[in-house]
């Protein structure tokens, strides 16, 4: 049996969430199966998934035996713009996942990965070694995975602390009229849809700078950088001011007159500093063909 006391760094949370860091050999349908089938208890009383721990929670957990999650390594395309002995620099594809999970155990990037290098960060477990930051699935472009635990931390470190930059290309639907601006709205869980995240007053601080690179007839082709890293929150922020991005499935809400499976977003630059080196390095993604498609009939009708 295990006990973890709540401090408070962590109140709020999820009972499952809260669980799934805690024990990072299990998926969190199978934390959720034990604390419906009362293996889990708060307080030394049954609990349901969505409970908010508080400060002082005794969270008790029967033993039991890890399940298996071994990863497969997989021979997928991989798109390989830097690697060395700490960092491999990805150019990721539309359409992948970045990691495996409950239900998609099969070709993400992580079985590419184990495929290519096998030696990955284990830090977060082996369902995500090496992965320090993400990609949505149907968001294409850069990111870097670690190697080593020491270069692990240290990327995360830079994203914590903001040093390692991102820059993002973007289609949304609309005419933007400045010609650059910044969008801050605290993102949070949705009220309204739980699978969705939204501008809340009880959100996370998030802040997006944007630049207008090009625009035409009820469309605008945009630079975002990030000042925060918070989940969907170009789509969100770009979605908050009338400007949704075209093919977003989930924050666009209008019809996508193109042919791109996904929201027209690609992760364009990442700079970073090398975690042995200390060299200053700046990663660029081309843009993918589906949004070069998209640019390219855009032009031709303006």
């Amino acid at each position: 049996m295990k006990k973890f006391i709540v401090d408070v760094a962590e109140k709020n949370q999820r009972l499952d969430l809260f669980l799934l860091k805690k024990f990072s050999d299990q998926t969190r349908s199978h934390l959720q199966k034990m604390i419906a089938e009362e293996k889990i208890f708060v307080n030394d009383r049954k609990s349901k998934s969505s409970y908010k721990i508080n400060v002082g929670d005794t969270i008790t957990v029967e033993e039991f035996d890890p399940i298996d999650l071994a990863v497969e390594a997989e021979n997928l395309p991989l798109n390989i713009l830097y690697e060395d002995s700490d960092i491999i620099v990805i150019d990721k594809a539309r359409g992948m996942t970045v990691h495996p999970a409950d239900s998609i155990i099969h070709g993400t990037l992580v079985n590419a990965l184990l495929y290519h290098c096998k030696d990955l960060s284990g830090i977060n477990g082996v369902m995500r070694p090496g992965i320090v930051h993400r990609l949505d699935k149907d968001t294409s472009g850069v990111m870097v995975v670690a190697k080593n635990d020491k270069a692990h931390v240290n990327l995360s470190e830079q994203i914590q602390s903001k040093t390692a930059r991102r820059t993002y290309l973007a289609i949304v639907h609309g005419e933007i009229v400045d010609n650059a601006g910044i969008i801050e709205g605290a993102i949070g869980r949705s009220k309204i849809d739980r699978k969705k995240m939204a501008i809340t007053s009880d959100g996370k601080s998030a802040i997006t700078e944007f630049k207008v690179l090009e625009r035409f007839k009820n469309f605008t082709f945009v630079e975002c950088k990030l000042k925060t890293g918070r989940t969907h929150q170009i789509r969100v922020h770009m979605t908050s001011i009338g400007y949704p991005l075209v093919g977003d499935p989930k924050y666009g809400g209008k019809k996508n007159p193109f042919d791109i499976n996904g929201q027209a977003l690609h992760s364009k630059t990442l700079e970073l500093t090398h975690p042995t080196t200390n060299e200053r390095m700046i990663f660029n993604a081309p843009l993918p063909e589906d949004m070069e498609k998209i640019l390219f009939e855009l032009r031709k009708n303006f």
